[in-house]
């Protein structure tokens, strides 16, 4: 329905127009690197990694630099703050919120990933991890996990619902090895393999 130029501009006009989307930090952008993992910035792995192999250090930096790419190429954006979910990991003014990540301590070829949204009545968290487990699980040929499990923080309101779709959308990815909805982003894919619309 429109293009990657349309969706440039609404990304530009809503970190314009949209006060949250301005930096806090005098002098800087208010957001840290993508090569550097503070603890202190990151959300705290909840229940859902508890007992696994949480990524930290450089193993998380590499995984979340892939995830900022696949989330590029499937249009996952936070629409309140104007940019790719992925960013919020890195955003100063939200140290707790974003994505946290683990390696199942049972089976090794999955990945488990905790959502903390930066609300617990955060109006978009179904539509965020929704398209974040189509990302992740889409574009499964560019990382080494078979199955990345998606869950949200229980500090959101209606996490225990969220959590319960996304059982249902990874036991109908395992039956059939597709993606549910995967349809849509391809229809939604340019030329050029990116998407000119939102999967979600």
């Amino acid at each position: 329905m429109f293009g990657r130029g349309f969706w440039a501009d609404a990304a530009v006009f809503a970190t314009v127009m949209n006060p949250f989307t301005r930096s806090t930090t005098p002098g800087g952008d208010g957001f840290d690197s993508w090569d550097a993992f503070d603890p202190d910035r990151a959300p705290a792995p909840g229940p859902f990694l508890e007992g696994h192999d949480v990524l930290a250090g450089d193993d998380h930096l590499a995984f979340h630099r892939l995830t900022r790419e696949l989330f590029e190429e499937r249009g996952v954006y936070d629409a309140t703050f104007g940019y790719n979910l992925a960013r919020l990991n890195l955003d100063r003014r939200h140290p707790d919120a974003g994505f946290r990540y683990a390696v199942d301590a049972d089976e090794p070829s999955v990945l488990r990933a905790e959502f903390t949204p930066t609300t617990e009545f955060c109006p978009q968290a179904e539509a965020l991890v929704t398209g974040a487990f189509r990302a992740w699980n889409g574009l499964a040929d560019r990382h080494e996990y078979d199955l990345v499990h998606v869950r949200a923080h229980p500090t959101h309101h209606q996490s225990d619902a969220l959590d319960t779709e996304l059982e249902r959308l990874e036991t109908e990815f395992r039956e059939t090895g597709t993606v549910p909805g995967a349809e849509s982003d391809a229809d939604a894919a340019t030329g050029d393999g990116t998407t000119a619309q939102s999967p979600f």
